[in-house]
């Protein structure tokens, strides 16, 4: 790798790679921690609705006050010094900036944020893996017409598999799964924003409640942000979802390549080239030994005699065959790591994954038995989950897509489990996340394979 080398360059230059983030919640000060130390990296803007809270993040990631005191984006970039406003646009009409972060993680404001920033020719780097879930694969294609990258975001899972896929076959072996580690359990499901401390206080230890949302924090606890980020992988590598989406089945770290192959060959996967998701719970509520709750993985074939015998001979933690063998990172580092994809962007104009097809969704599932007239709450809210599903069912079915499950009436009953559909709910055709979703249905068709 060579990109900080890149950067010094252009420090040497005197034209550092120019920044505006959108969003300063935990993702995004992580991400300003490293930035303000990064050689060739200038943040010129930080946008969020509560200004107040932003210029607290930056603060408590360590930012001298004098560093984001700057009055106007001129000013900030003159001096070097960044601006914190609550006008995204501005950021995003900035000449003068070449990459956008967005940080919201609402995907109706990530979409609009996204189009904003590739029609004035800004890079764009989506932390916001909800909005690409929803649309990304068109975004993307908007993107490149555009002549700009669109990437997702090096640090989240996402960009980790799409990076381990990618080694794996550059390397040429064949992909037989890809995926994270999570903790999981069935009635997890059901999880909520009210009962979900009782599921969060067995194994994380947070003093300060008030310190995080709990329905943000419900959506990795309820299995929905596992479908999320498992979409966004398919969408950018080809691999596809199994028939009924994520399995959570138990596995060590040492375990992989025995656990994540075909049920054929002594398994747990419908078929190879899917994503997985392991658990760190045995079903009996037992903890996973060596499980791999925060990190990442690939599991790949050796299709010659030779190779496999390298696997054993070089301890490529092989399967019980010595036919697999898999490659782990053991934890990610979320916004301490996002330099990366933006220093990718700006100097190499290479996304650090990117969706190149539709071929998963996520589809808004029942957790309670509701009624008609009910008000959907969204993603890691009480009243739906979000279900990874391969992409022509889910336009053969006229499926709900999560992203668009917040904010609107339910037109009958639905019973625990059900996947929604579009005809289900009352929803606004004009609205900007549901046109872009149907032109990008319309564009796509049928699932890219």
């Amino acid at each position: 790798m060579n990109l900080h080398a890149l950067l010094l360059e252009r420090k040497a230059a005197g034209r550092p790679v120019t920044v505006g983030l959108i969003g300063a919640g935990k993702f995004g000060t992580m991400f300003l921690s490293q930035a303000r130390l990064t050689q060739g990296l200038h943040i010129v803007g930080v946008a969020d609705l509560n200004v107040a809270r932003a210029q607290s993040q930056l603060k408590s990631a360590g930012w001298p006050a004098e560093q984001y005191a700057s009055g106007s984006l001129g000013d900030a970039l003159k001096r070097g010094t960044t601006i914190v406003t609550d006008d995204a646009s501005a950021l995003v009409a900035c000449p003068d900036i070449e990459v956008i972060v967005e940080a919201t993680g609402v995907p109706q404001a990530g979409i609009v944020h996204a189009l904003d920033a590739i029609a004035h020719g800004k890079h764009i780097v989506m932390v916001n893996v909800e909005a690409d879930a929803l649309a990304g694969p068109l975004l993307a294609r908007k993107a490149k017409q555009a002549g700009v990258v669109y990437s997702l975001a090096w640090g989240d899972q996402p960009a980790l598999i799409c990076e381990h896929v990618d080694w794996a076959r550059a390397c040429g072996f064949k992909v037989i799964a890809a995926g994270k580690g999570t903790r999981y359990e069935p009635h997890y499901h059901q999880s909520n924003p009210g009962n979900v401390w009782d599921i969060l206080d067995k194994y994380l230890k947070i003093k300060d409640r008030d310190s995080i949302n709990p329905k943000m924090f419900n959506s990795f606890v309820d299995g929905t942000k596992s479908g999320i980020e498992m979409t966004a992988v398919c969408n950018a590598t080809g691999l596809v979802p199994q028939s009924e989406g994520l399995g959570f089945p138990p596995a060590t770290r040492f375990e992989l390549s025995d656990v994540c192959k075909p049920r054929a060959e002594g398994g747990t996967l419908e078929k190879e080239g899917v994503t997985e998701v392991t658990s760190s719970v045995y079903r009996d509520g037992r903890d996973v030994p060596h499980h791999l709750a925060l990190g990442t993985y690939v599991v790949f074939e050796g299709e010659t005699e030779y190779a496999r015998r390298c696997f054993g001979e070089y301890a490529m933690l092989p399967d019980t065959t010595g036919r697999y063998a898999a490659l782990y990172r053991p934890i990610h580092m979320i916004g301490l790591e996002l330099g990366i994809s933006v220093a990718s962007a700006a100097l190499r104009k290479e996304a650090t994954g990117a969706p190149n097809g539709f071929r998963s969704d996520v589809v808004a599932t029942a957790k309670k038995d509701m009624k008609a007239g009910e008000i959907l709450d969204g993603e890691g809210g009480y009243c739906v989950w979000g279900k990874q599903t391969p992409a022509g069912r889910s336009l053969d079915d006229g499926l709900l897509p999560l992203g668009l499950a917040h904010n609107v009436k339910l037109k009958r009953d639905i019973a625990t489990g059900a996947a929604l559909k579009w005809a289900d709910v009352e929803y606004d055709p004009n609205d900007v996340a549901v046109k872009v979703r149907r032109e990008m249905e319309a564009a796509f068709g049928r699932p890219n394979v």
